[in-house]
């Protein structure tokens, strides 16, 4: 049971920089218990399981790990909890943006060095609602997963590259995944190594190796980087709620297009998804309109 801590340079909020991670409330990859944050995770090295605990008292975050792969997990503790990255970055251009970074200056953007783990739930979440796409994530875990090493039975590790390809059509059907999302996903494990070597790479050239699978376009490559790269630059673009949020937040009007949130975040090149997460933080939304999409299930067909 190795264990570190890590001093944050600076303000800290361990929940919402790490909380992006989590994929729905019931998560079997990552829970919060007792202010700890666990974290199940397959590494190059195997499985693993990281518990963080934010000890403000002496000023630092504890992690303990268990596993094959807690050497990894522990040794990249820092990257994962955003050490490289570099709020100051970003300069404030709208006053939205200020006051949120002045509510929340802990946030940082995480880094996990993990591709498939952002990817296949990323992949999970296309065209569909995020309950939706929960579900799927939850129950494609608890039935294909492997129990996650450590004292917590309840997290799950997430099939490996072969483990994903084995999962017959009917268990996708299941768990409410249509056969072009489960498809991709095949298509992605089967290029798992060099899914994983985009790492390692640039925004730019990760953005490519990962659209170079068809099926896998701009938004899903986005919302994989933010994650895997902690990349400051993975705007969104394509999504069916973004671009309403933060035109609204900056202009107050409704109905913005991916094309005028651009030119909107324009003023934050390089940062445009640091700009679009503090947005968010802010809480600033169109007033609802419409009733909620209805949640869809394709296994009841």
């Amino acid at each position: 049971m190795p264990a570190r801590t890590w001093v944050p340079p600076g303000p800290y909020d361990l929940h919402r920089t790490l909380g992006v991670l989590r994929r729905g409330p019931g998560d079997p990859a990552f829970a919060v218990r007792d202010d700890e944050i666990w974290r199940a995770c397959r590494t190059p090295e195997g499985p693993g399981t990281l518990c963080l605990a934010a000890r403000a008292a002496e000023g630092h975050v504890a992690a303990t790990a268990w596993g094959p792969g807690a050497p990894w997990l522990l040794e990249r503790l820092p990257e994962l909890l955003g050490e490289s990255d570099d709020p100051a970055a970003l300069t404030a251009r709208h006053r939205v943006v200020h006051e949120a970074r002045r509510r929340h200056p802990g946030v940082r953007l995480a880094r996990t060095g993990l591709v498939l783990e952002s990817l296949i739930p990323s992949i999970l979440e296309q065209k569909v609602t995020s309950d939706e796409a929960y579900r799927a994530w939850r129950l494609l875990l608890q039935r294909h997963g492997t129990p996650a090493p450590g004292p917590w039975d309840r997290l799950r590790v997430m099939p490996e590259p072969r483990g994903w390809a084995l999962i017959p059509s009917w268990e996708w059907h299941r768990a409410g995944v249509d056969a072009k999302r489960s498809s991709t996903i095949l298509r992605a494990v089967r290029a798992a190594a060099r899914m994983e070597e985009a790492a390692g790479m640039d925004l730019g050239d990760a953005t490519r190796r990962l659209t170079a699978i068809p099926g896998i376009g701009p938004w899903t490559a986005a919302e994989t980087l933010q994650r895997a790269l902690g990349a400051p630059d993975a705007i969104t673009v394509g999504d069916l709620h973004l671009p309403k949020i933060i035109g609204y937040a900056l202009t107050g009007r409704r109905g913005t297009t991916d094309e005028e949130m651009l030119q909107l975040l324009a003023p934050y090149a390089g940062q445009r998804h640091r700009a679009a997460r503090l947005i968010l933080l802010s809480g600033l939304v169109p007033p609802r309109r419409a009733p909620r999409f209805p949640v869809g299930d394709i296994a009841r067909l």
